[in-house]
């Protein structure tokens, strides 16, 4: 009983935390990933994926939970989790194995069965029902507390059709009242839009606005800010003329979402960076994945109210038209980003020899012990002495540091460094 009545606590804390921070940045954001198909059918147990979570210091995953795939009959009471229609087995061994660890999920809800859209493909808006399906889904997993409603729903390849008053009426609301009623405890986040208008789809502010327009129920929005290019930074978007909310416009998503919702908390639900190898059209090197983790993470720290930023994914999708942003390669090789997301550093500014970073060690809890070093061309040196972060991990450090120089992260909780950070 008191491991319950702890852990509740730990999951209201972090609930909190997403929902309440400073208003002058989010320095209580927390930082995951999200691969389901690795974390549920991946290599090895699924005991040995969870322990990779903790090594990066994961701190909350975003898993989908198809309804179709869950409900593929339709069930006789479909709010009761127990009705012999559900097949919940994959997502038990996920989301127990997540709670277990002491790692929050945020459920994504997705994918309409045939029965509830008229014969169609998953992608197609239900008439009704999804809203019951999150109750029961709830209910199956009381710990969960942090939902989002569909993905990319203003783009044709997720949502027949591209519609804010059917995403609305159909989907949003009725699910959020239904999640509300299943846990006082539910935060139920909406949009979950890509950053860009699809030939097929919405842009994302008018998005916002047929949401607005049709009175949409959130306690956050959620948005994916994929770069635009493999030019662009987490900072700098080159493309001057684009109208694209991504990681280097977080100010105008802020901005917009205030502007049709309200201070509503922002959650980065999908976020990352291709590396070539081995994709050679899209990718960025690895060198410079890791960077822009670091950089991304800068990003969400200095902006208000952005309490989630997901990174997508955690091992390269196998074929090269898929996906290749994971912190690993697909023979299981570790890249650079693999370091450099559980040890985070970015240069805030410099000017002269007046240099500021930050960074983050995120295995572990509470305040960790760090050191600073720096390449001398033969060794790594330690830069002051050791220190400790802040409770969440972070620090900002102004030290002397010349242009080319190259720093890094070193800390006792893990048996690896930071990537080399070059001073520009």
């Amino acid at each position: 009983m008191l491991y319950r009545i702890a852990f509740v606590s730990v999951l209201a804390a972090v609930a909190a935390s997403l929902l309440a921070a400073p208003a002058s940045a989010s320095h209580y954001a927390r930082f995951g990933v999200q691969d389901d198909a690795w974390l549920m059918y991946g290599p090895g147990t699924m005991s040995q994926r969870l322990d990779t979570l903790q090594r990066l210091g994961v701190k909350i995953v975003r898993l989908t939970v198809r309804w179709d795939a869950i409900a593929p009959v339709k069930p006789a009471n479909q709010r009761d989790p127990y009705d012999p229609s559900y097949r919940w087995n994959a997502y038990d061994l996920a989301l127990r194995g997540l709670h277990d660890r002491g790692i929050p999920a945020l459920v994504t809800l997705y994918g309409s069965p045939a029965w509830a859209n008229g014969g169609h493909a998953p992608n197609w808006l239900p008439h009704a029902g999804l809203g019951n399906f999150a109750y029961a889904a709830s209910k199956r997993f009381p710990w969960v507390h942090l939902w989002t409603v569909w993905n990319e729903p203003n783009s044709r390849r997720f949502s027949y059709p591209v519609s804010p008053k059917l995403y609305v009426r159909r989907l949003l609301n009725p699910t959020r009242a239904l999640l509300h009623l299943a846990s006082p405890a539910n935060k139920v986040a909406g949009g979950v839009t890509s950053p860009r208008r699809s030939p097929s789809g919405m842009s994302p502010v008018a998005f916002m606005q047929g949401m607005h327009r049709y009175h949409a129920k959130l306690d956050a929005y959620a948005a994916n800010p994929y770069p635009g290019s493999k030019r662009e930074t987490p900072f700098h978007d080159p493309c001057s003329w684009c109208r694209t909310l991504t990681m280097a416009r977080l100010p105008e998503l802020r901005a917009d979402i205030t502007r049709y919702f309200g201070r509503k908390p922002i959650w980065l639900t999908e976020y990352g960076y291709q590396t070539n190898p081995p994709d050679r059209y899209l990718g960025v090197s690895r060198t410079l994945q890791a960077r822009y983790l670091g950089e991304a993470a800068l990003r969400v720290w200095r902006q208000a109210r952005v309490y989630v930023l997901i990174h997508y994914m955690v091992r390269d999708e196998p074929a090269i038209g898929g996906w290749q942003s994971g912190f690993f390669t697909i023979h299981g090789g570790a890249k650079p980003a693999y370091r450099a997301f559980g040890l985070p550093l970015a240069q805030i500014s410099r000017r002269g020899h007046r240099t500021v970073v930050w960074g983050q060690v995120r295995p572990g809890s509470g305040r960790r012990r760090y050191v600073l070093q720096r390449w001398t061309g033969r060794s790594w040196v330690h830069v002051g002495s050791a220190r400790s972060t802040s409770v969440t991990g972070t620090f900002e450090r102004v030290i002397h540091g010349h242009s080319g120089e190259k720093l890094r992260i070193w800390t006792p909780v893990v048996s690896y460094s930071s990537p080399a950070l070059r001073i520009s």
